[in-house]
C-alpha cells in the first residue's frame, strides 16, 4: 500500500498572465487581473492505493500532524491492511515527513507490526512514491472541468470524483514506472524495490 498527501487550490495558476495590449491601455480595467491570497483557499487530502484497488481519500481540515495521522492510520490504513492482508504480509509505505517520525505514531506500528510491515523509506524522495502519478491524475482531471470549482466545497467534490474515476490500470502502471526509478534510486541501506510492468 502507498500513502501520501497533496494540496488542491481553488485557483491554480503558474504566476504568468499573458495579455496583449496597447502601450496607453497599461491602466485599464480590462487589462488588470485580480489576485487571491493562498490561491482562494486550499483542500488537503491524504490518499492510499495498492496494485489492485484504490483506498479512500481522506481530506484533512487542518495541518496534518501526528495526532491526525494516527487518527487516519487507526481508522482508515489499519482496517484496510487487515483485511487485504489478513496473513500480516502486506507492505505499508509512508514518506519521512515529520510526523510519521513521532513517537505515538512510531509506537502504534510496533503495536501493530504483525499486521504489516512498514517499507523503509528515503528521506525527501517525493518522486519515488508512485502516488504522485496519481496525484497527477487527479489535477488533470480538475483542469478539465468547465467551470471550473469555484469554492472549497466544490473543489473537493471534484476531488474526489476524479480519485475515483482513475482507471484501474492505472494503478499497475504507476508502480511499473516508479520500478525504474526506484532500482537506480534508492541504494545502500534502503531497500530496492522492483515491481512488474503489467501494460
Amino acid at each position: 500500500m502507498w500513502s501520501d498527501e497533496s494540496r488542491f487550490q481553488v485557483h491554480h495558476a503558474d504566476g504568468r498572465v499573458r495579455l496583449w495590449r496597447k502601450q496607453h491601455e497599461s491602466m485599464l480595467p480590462t487589462c488588470m487581473n485580480t489576485t487571491l491570497q493562498a490561491g482562494g483557499g486550499s483542500v488537503m487530502v491524504w490518499g492510499m492505493f495498492s496494485w489492485h484497488d484504490l483506498g479512500p481519500l481522506i481530506c484533512v481540515e487542518q495541518c496534518l500532524n501526528s495526532t491526525t495521522y494516527l487518527s487516519i492510520f487507526a481508522d482508515q490504513v489499519h482496517p484496510i491492511m487487515l483485511m487485504a492482508y489478513p496473513n500480516g504480509d502486506g507492505f505499508f509505505q509512508q514518506d519521512n515527513a515529520p510526523y510519521h517520525g513521532a513517537r505515538i505514531v512510531q509506537e502504534c506500528f510496533q503495536e501493530n507490526e504483525g499486521d504489516c510491515t512498514l517499507l523503509r523509506w528515503p528521506p525527501q524522495s517525493p518522486a519515488l512514491n508512485p502516488i504522485e502519478h496519481l496525484w497527477d491524475e487527479v489535477k488533470k482531471a480538475i483542469r478539465q472541468l468547465v467551470p471550473q470549482p469555484s469554492n472549497l466545497t466544490e473543489l473537493d467534490s471534484a476531488i474526489h470524483q476524479a480519485w475515483c474515476q482513475i482507471p484501474r490500470h492505472h494503478l499497475s502502471t504507476s508502480h511499473g514506472v516508479n520500478a525504474r526509478k526506484n532500482r537506480h534510486s534508492i541504494e545502500g541501506n534502503w531497500v530496492i524495490i522492483i515491481w512488474p510492468l503489467n501494460v
